[in-house]
């Protein structure tokens, strides 16, 4: 990939350290359905901006699949309606996968302005479900939820790119 004026070369992923931000993203999200209940519909899902984030960098160790099993669990968690979670950030990935390319070519502000719509379809895909399923609208103070993602998003990009930014082996006579 040709790479941007200016832009760091980065230090490859470690399998490890892109799980475990998973897991604990997904443990900060149960964190917060626990602690805020049916009212947490304006809170920012943690665990769909960090799935975003990898299937963006690193499109080839977290994928489809990996998003399909996080909302597996996030359903049962929740205790919604299985495959809800599932299928929404299902979506989610596939479509960050597919613009993957587009969108690193572009800043952190610019980046978290070209998510805000797949982060609404995600969130729509669970409204829907819901909809189809008996429950109500929730209520216009669900947008919130996806804006939040977008403003949070140079915030997580910048702590999981940062393990990646280190110096290998630094030398002060290369410039890399």
């Amino acid at each position: 990939m040709i790479m941007r004026p200016g832009q760091q070369l980065l230090l490859p992923a470690s399998g490890w350290f892109i799980w475990m931000s998973l897991v604990a993203a997904l443990l900060l999200n149960m964190l917060l359905t626990t602690v805020f209940g049916s009212a947490s519909l304006w809170l920012p899902d943690f665990l769909a901006v960090v799935l975003v984030f990898w299937n963006v960098n690193q499109t080839r160790r977290v994928n489809v699949g990996a998003a399909f099993l996080f909302g597996l669990l996030m359903d049962v968690h929740s205790s919604s309606l299985l495959g809800e979670h599932a299928l929404s950030y299902s979506l989610l990935s596939y479509f960050a996968v597919s613009m993957h390319r587009r969108l690193r070519w572009f800043s952190l502000d610019g980046q978290a302005v070209q998510l805000v719509p797949l982060f609404l379809a995600a969130h729509a895909t669970q409204w829907l479900v819901r909809w189809l399923v008996g429950n109500g609208f929730p209520g216009w103070a669900v947008l919130g939820s996806p804006a939040l993602e977008a403003v949070i998003w140079p915030i997580v990009a910048t702590l999981l790119l940062a393990p990646q930014r280190r110096a290998h082996d630094p030398d002060h006579t290369r410039p890399l």
